[in-house]
């Protein structure tokens, strides 16, 4: 299957799903999951505002999912998946700022491999999670890391404003065994591996989510992150790419 890129974005007020085409968006009548069509409208992509390229009712992330970053953590390698969940006021799209919060004085990035769900799915066997997971994206699992660390839960420290970056759109027909991961700030490789080094490859953690909720077309499952993470300021733009699929840029900024 050939890859394809969709993605939503803003026209007049208005969120959008389209299809990209070299430089320029067919306007889609609904989610392409959902089996939305063409509508004949087509817009240049340089021009539109993007947005994350879907309604995802929660974000599900996974901790400490690749070796190298459970040992910079100081944390063991999870015997089962480790599960958080971001809200859906929490995602934030490409070129959109990341706002450090106040009480906050360590906000690290994480550059993650994001699912895209296509289909409602409960007490999934791995076989059939594989098939449920429509698309794939960029994600930035950005994190109040001294937070994190006085509360030992993530709920919190995760979940401010803008700290799910997603996009900058979702790829179709893209394998997820083994793609390579970068995450830049200032234009400095930060992070750099593989998602075949993940301890639990995607349809292993879709399944296993499967079986505790119910997945929803248009959610989200961000896979952990690589090692190298690291601290935000004011000012920086941050940067994950993914083979395949594009590079997520978001700049950095004090929240109001």
């Amino acid at each position: 299957m050939t890859p394809t890129r969709y993605c939503r974005f803003l026209h007049e007020g208005r969120a959008h799903p389209g299809r990209i085409e070299g430089q320029e968006v067919v306007v889609l009548t609904a989610s392409p999951w959902a089996g939305g069509k063409e509508t004949g409208l087509r817009r240049s992509l340089s021009s539109l505002t993007l947005l994350v390229p879907s309604e995802a009712s929660k974000v599900v992330c996974i901790g400490q999912n690749y070796r190298k970053h459970a040992e910079e953590m100081g944390k063991p390698v999870p015997s089962e998946p480790l599960l958080f969940i971001k809200p859906s006021t929490a995602l934030n799209g490409p070129r959109s700022p990341i706002r450090l919060p106040k009480a906050s004085q360590e906000v690290h990035y994480e550059a993650e491999l994001g699912l895209v769900i296509g289909e409602r799915l409960k007490n999934a066997d791995e076989a059939t999670a594989a098939r449920a997971i429509w698309g794939l994206t960029c994600i930035n699992d950005v994190t109040a890391r001294d937070i994190q660390r006085r509360e030992v839960q993530h709920t919190r420290a995760k979940s401010y404003d803008t700290f799910a970056c997603v996009g900058p759109w979702a790829v179709t027909g893209l394998s997820p065994a083994d793609l390579r991961i970068l995450c830049r700030v200032n234009g400095q490789v930060r992070q750099d591996s593989r998602t075949s080094d993940m301890v639990f490859n995607p349809a292993q953690l879709v399944s296993f989510i499967s079986h505790i909720m119910t997945l929803l077309p248009g959610d989200l499952v961000s896979t952990g992150t690589p090692s190298g993470v690291g601290a935000l300021a004011a000012g920086d733009m941050v940067e994950v790419e993914l083979e395949g699929i594009g590079t997520l840029a978001n700049p950095v900024e004090m929240e109001p």
